[in-house]
């Protein structure tokens, strides 16, 4: 049985006065700190702005594909990681293609709700199979991979609370905005997807947070296999070892 195979143990495990600022860290990491947010909302804020002002469709679609493509160049030119800034542009691009394809400004916000309400029932989804989404996200950010489904019961608990977390607050922001794309119009829909990018974002991210920073500490598996490999090596070096004393004890006894 190898150590990956074996019950929770100490060996490969973050110490408990760590957890929560290896948390704090994989969450930013996971999902961009302040900059990611306002990477996220920069794009349909000036669109919206932009509509409510001048009503045409072309020149907002057209600015706020611009300045994602900005957010995108200044990632680059500062050599930090553009995963955010990208996911960001390609839902803008998205938005935009649907908007004037379909010739309706506020279907430039339906392939992001589609999107959200597509990650609401994933959450979900993958929660009730007994692999929940979250742990599925920030397992390779804690270097733990899928350790906490065999071996970490409480981690596997905690990231099940909290995938439930963000799908039902996905689905509520969701209950919100489908009926307003229907009844409202694109300024009174634009304004409020706006308001609600951020508050529903945070309040998933805070009981992700919560609920991981009481779970036990996840188990470092990469730690483990390195551990693993030398311990490897030093058995065949004290191998090779015991073999060169035989051999010289047998020429010694020849001589």
């Amino acid at each position: 049985m190898t150590s990956l195979d074996k019950p929770t143990q100490d060996a490969g495990q973050t110490p408990p006065h760590d957890a929560r600022a290896v948390t704090e860290a994989a969450l930013f990491e996971a999902f961009g700190g302040v900059r990611g947010m306002v990477e996220t909302v920069v794009p349909g804020l000036l669109f919206v702005a932009i509509f409510t002002v001048k009503k045409d469709l072309h020149v907002s679609a057209i600015a706020a594909l611009a300045v994602s493509l900005i957010l995108v160049v200044v990632r680059l030119a500062m050599k930090d990681t553009v995963k955010h800034a990208f996911s960001g542009v390609f839902g803008v691009a998205f938005g935009v293609a649907f908007a004037m394809f379909t010739g309706d400004a506020k279907n430039f916000y339906l392939p992001g709700m589609l999107y959200t309400l597509g990650m609401a029932l994933a959450y979900i989804i993958t929660t009730l199979a007994g692999v929940p989404l979250i742990g599925l996200i920030l397992g390779p950010i804690f270097k733990e991979n899928l350790s906490w489904r065999t071996r970490n019961p409480g981690r596997k608990k905690a990231y099940a609370k909290a995938s439930w977390a963000w799908g039902l607050i996905l689905l509520a922001k969701c209950a919100i905005l489908f009926p307003l794309y229907w009844w409202a119009d694109t300024t009174q829909l634009g304004w409020v997807l706006v308001t609600l990018k951020i508050p529903p974002f945070l309040l998933a991210v805070w009981l992700t947070w919560v609920f991981l920073a009481k779970a036990p500490a996840p188990i470092d598996v990469f730690a483990e296999m390195e551990a693993e490999e030398q311990a490897e090596e030093e058995r065949k070096a004290a191998l090779a070892a015991e073999g060169g004393d035989a051999t010289g004890g047998r020429h010694r006894r020849e001589t």
